[in-house]
């Protein structure tokens, strides 16, 4: 096998390297980014990073000159410059969670829940200069139910992506796969994440809400503003005869619980 350096930072990377790994592809190299702030005066560090650590893979954040094979890049959170990009020998590829040009951007995993699609999938791209943007390899879909959720849909895709790789990295390296141009007409663009979204007015279908609960929990999480105007954060729910049940719940100020308990709280 090529020694390819792998970009990624976030959990979605961590996925895509553990299977990477289960089939002995791993990495002479990881690049990841630096953490941000500090927690308990610890410094924080990527999931990415950890993973290199437990796995005792090189890691870095700056990478150096040199001659490089492969780049492979999974939710790196930063974008690869011109001289970056001309480094390798066999260019740069990057694991989607979408099939491309539908949902460039950094959140296609929750814009595909949040708008009710019923299918998504992964693309293997030629990395280049603009998001998103470059020739596809392969793309493979996959089925989006009432019940995905944010992080099962991020695990599975990064599964699929690594096996994805797998399979079209031999004959990508012989020069024998012909990447194909994305209609770019046709591209879609996801939009940041903002803590705002998560708030459920339960005056809206319990379709809308019951996507946002599934999209964006753990992160930035969905909550609804009870009659004392305390926040109830929603950890889970479900939809039942058509309604919106609460599953899980924390109460501000108190522990997580489930809804059942929180009801029997308030008739006390």
């Amino acid at each position: 096998m090529t020694p390819f350096i792998f970009f990624g930072t976030d959990e979605f990377a961590v996925k895509v390297l553990a299977e990477l790994k289960s089939q002995n592809l791993v990495p002479e190299q990881i690049m990841t980014t630096e953490g941000k702030g500090s927690r308990r005066g610890e410094s924080l560090i990527s999931p990415v990073e950890t993973w290199a650590k437990e796995n005792q893979v090189l890691f870095s954040y700056d990478l150096k000159s040199g001659n490089y094979d492969l780049f492979i890049v999974a939710s790196y959170g930063k974008i690869l410059t011109k001289e970056i990009l001309a480094l390798p020998k066999h260019g740069t590829l990057n694991i989607h969670p979408s099939i491309l040009p539908k949902y460039r951007g950094a959140t296609p995993l929750q814009s595909a829940i949040l708008n009710g699609d019923t299918e998504t999938g992964v693309s293997i791209m030629l990395l280049d200069e603009e998001m998103d943007h470059g020739q596809i390899l392969i793309s493979k879909t996959y089925p989006l139910t009432p019940k995905t959720s944010f992080v099962l849909l991020r695990n599975e895709l990064a599964r699929l992506g690594a096996q994805a790789l797998i399979e079209i990295l031999p004959d990508y390296l012989a020069g024998e796969i012909k990447p194909t141009e994305q209609n770019h007409s046709a591209a879609t663009y996801t939009k940041k994440i903002t803590k705002g979204l998560g708030q459920l007015n339960l005056a809206d279908s319990p379709e809308l809400n019951d996507r946002k609960i599934r999209a964006l929990n753990p992160n930035p999480g969905t909550y609804f503003v009870d009659e004392n105007s305390k926040r109830v954060k929603v950890l889970a729910a479900h939809i039942e005869e058509g309604k919106l049940i609460f599953d899980r719940i924390v109460p501000e100020g108190r522990k997580e619980m489930t809804w059942e308990s929180y009801l029997r709280g308030l008739t006390k």
